[in-house]
């Protein structure tokens, strides 16, 4: 592929809601460009950019990928991110090097929860945008319809290049609503027909508007509009690829990724009014510098996406920002302050490499092998110091405790899911020693399903997936006094530690030891024996065997054996004492109590107080958090909010996000922990 200047590239991400036909549209656009000879389909697990086998199973999208090609004169890369939300890092990785988005929507369905969070991520980042309004060959399709709700949601600035001509239900041609004729579809491309009759009347009107959104965002043509003077055509290309770079005008386009029907109309709108590298503002690093988008400057890039390919080792994908990156070089990872060898390098479309010489700024490509290098990492020239902010992931939210199948597969699992972390930075592993699981966090039961598909196609290991045990705490309630004491006598020295303990509620998490000995009755080498065995013991409480918190020891009395008495014996004369105190002193579980914020819209709130309730949280307050979103602060247990990321979903139709952090322990109701102490003598058992 040839290296072309920077004015010419267009990196474009494809966003929208699961099913919108993101895949389908890209397949359709190389099938334009003539990258391949036929259009794959996504149920058959035959296109270009659903390559993994996981994709081709679930007939999916799972993973971002990228589609570089030419065509109309311009490079494309086209960056495809999946539309279900338990994918939303691979989702933020290629809107981080993306220039610009085009956001598709179902001419059935319209606009989606899906779309409305690609719209909130082009925001975000300032980030151009034009909406393509897909499936147009569904006889159920209603153009109308969709272009209503994006002009009720996002004002004026939503403006339809091109309307449907639709024959006895299914689009045949469309009318370009910016030069006023109409094109019938043949062939896959378009040809000027005649303007039906029936649309002159709302066409003049859609021009009106588009017009008026053009004078709207020019100065000089604001003063021409209120003076009756009409546009060019060319006048009106202008100013739209002008709104549309500043963000003041959002285009409208419609078509079918199947039937290749607007695919043309697309790439050239892509290519005519979608900003290139060079109109972007220029990035800036960590520190605040600007860097220009040039091959002049030193080189930076940044790499957004790390995927284990089976053939050629890890694969990095970059964008870069500045300079060029030539194969066989070394340049230094500023985020990690080491160098890297760079091998050979690709331009990449699908799981198809093609291999160059060199990538300049503003392009998009990927390199094999870096040992250091990790998505959000930046590489630039040997001895300079450029960085970039990397991408900030969503913390999972959905935790499970994950074990082997198969006895001895441990090394395997543990193995298997360090590498599918390096791909994915929205996955987490933890070894919880206290709750003894091996646990892995994700961002959806989806989420977690492929994570553990991969590992048994990938590593062949077998796992089961259970909930997370509880960190419950145990503690007393009131103060008592007692004895330990450990006399063994067994031929020659015995053992001989005796003490006496009060024990009482703590004011601090942990252990406090105090000695009050008089006389000499234990003497002082033998204090730290006697702390010592009650620190080992305070790890396992009498009632469910968790561990015990807020306690304070005061050893007061004991006697020794100027022979038999030892720090052993003490230790065990502690221990002793311990079991007995604690179960004197009214012992009572604990459970951990979570702070739970939750940003929901505000028709939902009535079910998520009610589901807070349910889960015996308190609500502690209402806040309006702006877009017609409302905050919740509670505090919950954090045994029943296990599966709170699913059901938030289900209830806000994953319009709702939450965090939920560690605040405290409080004294579990008599039922719940009854039920945890049968339990846990279930497992003992």
């Amino acid at each position: 592929m040839r290296q072309v200047s920077i004015d010419k590239i267009r990196n474009i991400c494809l966003l929208g809601h699961g099913g919108s036909g993101k895949t389908s549209l890209t397949e359709a656009m190389l099938k334009y460009a003539k990258v391949i000879d036929r259009l794959g389909k996504v149920t058959e697990g035959t296109t270009a950019t659903d390559f993994d086998p996981e994709e081709i199973r679930r007939t999916i999208s799972i993973n971002t990928a990228v589609a570089t090609f030419e065509s109309n004169d311009c490079k494309y890369n086209l960056i495809d991110t999946p539309g279900y939300f338990d994918f939303v890092g691979e989702i933020l990785e290629g809107v981080r090097v993306a220039d610009a988005a085009v956001i598709t929507l179902s001419s059935r369905s319209g606009l989606s929860v899906g779309a409305e969070k690609s719209w909130d991520y082009c925001v975000e980042r300032k980030m151009p945008r034009l909406f393509f309004v897909n499936k147009m060959d569904d006889e159920h399709s209603d153009f109308q319809k969709v272009l209503g709700e994006l002009e009720n949601k996002y004002g004026n600035s939503v403006v339809p290049f091109i309307v449907p001509i639709v024959d006895e239900g299914k689009m045949t041609g469309y009318i370009d609503v910016i030069q006023e004729k109409a094109m019938s579809f043949a062939d896959g491309s378009s040809k000027e027909t005649a303007m039906p009759d029936s649309a002159a009347d709302m066409i003049a009107s859609m021009r009106e508007k588009l017009v008026e959104a053009v004078a709207e965002s020019n100065e000089e043509l604001m003063e021409k509009y209120f003076n009756g003077e009409e546009f060019t055509v060319d006048e009106i290309k202008a100013a739209l690829r002008a709104g549309i770079i500043g963000n003041d005008i959002f285009p409208v386009l419609c078509g079918s990724a199947i039937d290749s029907m607007g695919i043309d109309v697309l790439l050239d709108a892509i290519c005519e009014y979608m900003p290139s590298p060079a109109d972007m503002p220029a990035e800036k690093t960590i520190s605040g510098d600007e860097i220009a988008a040039k091959e002049t400057e030193p080189l930076s890039l940044l790499v957004f996406k790390t995927v284990a390919d089976p053939y050629v080792g890890k694969l990095s994908y970059f964008r870069v920002y500045s300079g060029k990156l030539t194969a066989d070089t070394t340049v230094t990872n500023s985020t990690k302050g080491v160098n890297e060898k760079i091998g050979k390098i690709y331009f990449v479309t699908g799981k198809k490499q093609a291999e160059t010489n060199e990538i300049g700024a503003g392009d998009i490509g990927a390199v094999t092998k870096l040992a250091n290098t990790v998505t959000g990492d930046t590489l630039c020239k040997q001895g300079e110091k450029i960085t970039f902010a990397g991408i900030d992931f969503p913390t999972p939210n959905l935790t499970l405790a994950i074990a082997p199948k198969t006895k001895g597969d441990e090394e395997k699992i543990s193995t298997g899911l360090q590498r599918l972390a390096e791909e994915d930075p929205t996955f987490k592993i933890e070894n919880n020693a206290e709750v003894r699981q091996m646990l892995i966090s994700g961002l959806g039961e989806l989420h977690i399903d492929v994570i553990t598909s991969k590992l048994k196609a990938k590593f062949g290991v077998s796992v089961d997936l259970n909930e997370p045990k509880v960190p419950y705490r145990e503690t007393i309630r009131k103060k008592v006094k007692v004895e330990g004491k450990h006399k063994k006598q067994s031929g020659g020295h015995g053992q001989y530690g005796h003490v006496w303990i009060e024990f009482e509620p703590g004011e601090t998490e942990g252990l406090i030891f105090e000695e009050k000995i008089f006389g000499g009755a234990v003497p002082k080498n033998y204090f730290p024996a006697v702390e010592k065995g009650l620190q080992e013991s305070i790890s396992r409480g009498v009632l469910a065997g968790y561990p015990v918190v807020n306690l304070k020891a005061t050893l007061v009395d004991g006697s020794f054996h100027p022979v038999d008495s030892s720090e052993m014996a003490f230790k065990i004369a502690a221990s002793l004492a311990y079991r007995k105190g604690v179960e004197e002193a009214s012992p009572v579980l604990l459970e951990p109590i979570g702070r739970l914020e939750v940003l929901v819209p505000s028709a939902n709130m009535g079910d998520i107080i009610g589901d807070i309730n349910k889960r015996r949280g308190r609500v502690l307050g209402m806040n309006p958090a702006g877009g017609g979103l409302e905050q919740v602060v509670a505090e919950v247990p954090m045994s029943e909010v296990h599966k709170y990321a699913t059901d938030l979903r289900s209830i806000t139709q994953a319009r709702g996000s939450f965090t939920l952090e560690f605040e405290r322990y409080e004294e579990a109701p008599q039922n719940i922990a009854q039920k945890v102490i049968e339990e846990s003598k279930q497992e003992e058992k």
